[in-house]
């Protein structure tokens, strides 16, 4: 009976957490990586929280406890990595992340003791690797996605980087944020713990504004200043690898130096290129066949496998001397650009732009209505109707495009949105 209590409380999380746009389907190895991260009595509790930010008070409320006993509880899911504790005002808020990026990422951003990482690491690559309905889920789940690749800019022509906009660079978002923070690489400390992690750095996953204010203030992430992390994005290109943040053009959250061989959101963009699960830049490279000799290095450096050797009259041959891309597959990082020892390849812009949020509640929505929830981030059944929530949600489907606009109206079946709509 005690046990069903506990895998009681555990399918409550799961339903919460499955609330976010992008969820975690239930299974067995989900199960035991929450037992891992959640005491019994978290699940439960964690399980009552709104996806809106909170406050302590809000909490207590919702648990049933007083202020106090409240914010123990809040402060001891904080230093977990399970909450993110801003600062606003000198009011601390909360918010529960989603699974990815979020908490499953905070777990392995640092060395602990209280949680036998090796066993973590291995139920991780079960579940997203080896199942793969979570990895599907979160990457082919709707036409918005939940992050972006940036694109190199040592790889860019002088002529193209006059029309980079600024929240194309990662230099950029680095300079703009109030914060900074450095963790280690989620993906490569999991594929260490297996034995099959590369020489990349790990030191090197970046956080920025809220998220890193959170995550250094309980010792999760190391503050860094403008300077070191720039010097970790140019340490990162020596390594050939491909900064992937968050998707949205105002405040990022968060950048990862992705490789081939460890990361899950490349892993995504090679198995589902063809659907388009990561978002790519605004470029692509163009190769000049006449200098290209047919050595092979973009080929080996490419992280999703988009280049590849024909002949001269376009086949694939083995023995072939040029380089070709897949446009369609084509992450436009610029990684072959710096790689080509003859200078055959440049960037070029793409015919159709992009288009990226504006941010982190701009892609909520959209997210939440191409996958069939928005009515999550608009109504909350265990707390009374919140009118600031709604009007700021609102307010973004207000700007989005009539079939976008419809999507929303369909879900929610509200006389009041489809006369707001109209």
């Amino acid at each position: 009976m005690a046990h069903h209590t506990v895998r009681s409380g555990y399918r409550n999380l799961v339903d919460r957490l499955n609330q976010f746009p992008q969820g975690a389907p239930s299974s067995e190895r989900l199960y035991n990586i929450l037992e891992m991260l959640f005491t019994e009595e978290e699940a439960g509790y964690v399980a009552l929280l709104p996806i809106k930010p909170f406050t302590a008070d809000t909490a207590a409320k919702r648990w049933k406890t007083t202020l106090v006993e409240a914010q123990v509880l809040l402060d001891t899911l904080a230093d977990k990595g399970i909450l993110l504790d801003i600062d606003e005002d000198g009011t601390s808020v909360y918010v529960l992340p989603p699974p990815m990026a979020g908490f499953f990422e905070f777990s392995m951003m640092r060395i602990r003791t209280d949680v036998n990482q090796k066993a973590l690491a291995e139920l991780f690559y079960e579940y997203i690797t080896v199942e793969e309905d979570f990895i599907s889920g979160l990457f082919r789940g709707g036409e918005t996605q939940l992050g972006r690749v940036f694109v190199n800019e040592e790889a860019l022509t002088p002529e193209l980087s006059l029309h980079v906009l600024d929240y194309e660079r990662t230099s950029e978002v680095i300079r703009t944020a109030s914060h900074i923070g450095v963790g280690l690489c989620y993906c490569r400390h999991k594929m260490e713990h297996l034995g099959k992690a590369c020489d990349a750095p790990q030191d090197i996953c970046m956080t920025f504004n809220n998220t890193a204010a959170s995550l250094v203030k309980h010792g999760i992430a190391r503050e860094v200043g403008v300077d070191e992390c720039l010097d970790l994005i140019q340490l990162g290109n020596e390594h050939n690898l491909v900064q992937f943040g968050e998707n949205v053009r105002e405040r990022v959250n968060f950048i990862c130096n992705c490789c081939k061989c460890c990361c899950e959101a490349l892993t995504a963009a090679r198995r589902f290129g063809f659907l388009n699960p990561v978002h790519t830049t605004n470029y692509l490279p163009d190769i000049d066949t006449s200098a290209c000799t047919g050595c092979g290095l973009c080929i080996d450096v490419c992280p999703v496998d988009a280049i590849g050797l024909v002949s001269e009259n376009g086949t694939e041959d083995t023995a072939a001397d040029v380089a070709r891309v897949n446009e369609d597959i084509c992450l436009g990082c610029g990684v072959c650009v710096r790689n080509c020892p003859v200078s055959a390849i440049r960037l070029t812009e793409r015919d159709q732009r992009v288009i990226t949020p504006v941010n982190s509640t701009h892609k909520a929505v959209l997210m939440a209505i191409e996958r069939g929830k928005l009515q999550n981030l608009i109504f909350d059944n265990q707390v009374h109707w919140n009118h600031r929530a709604m009007a700021a949600v609102l307010g973004v489907i207000l700007k989005l495009p009539p079939a976008k606009q419809a999507l929303a109206s369909r879900q929610l079946r509200s006389r009041y949105l489809e006369r707001i709509l109209s």
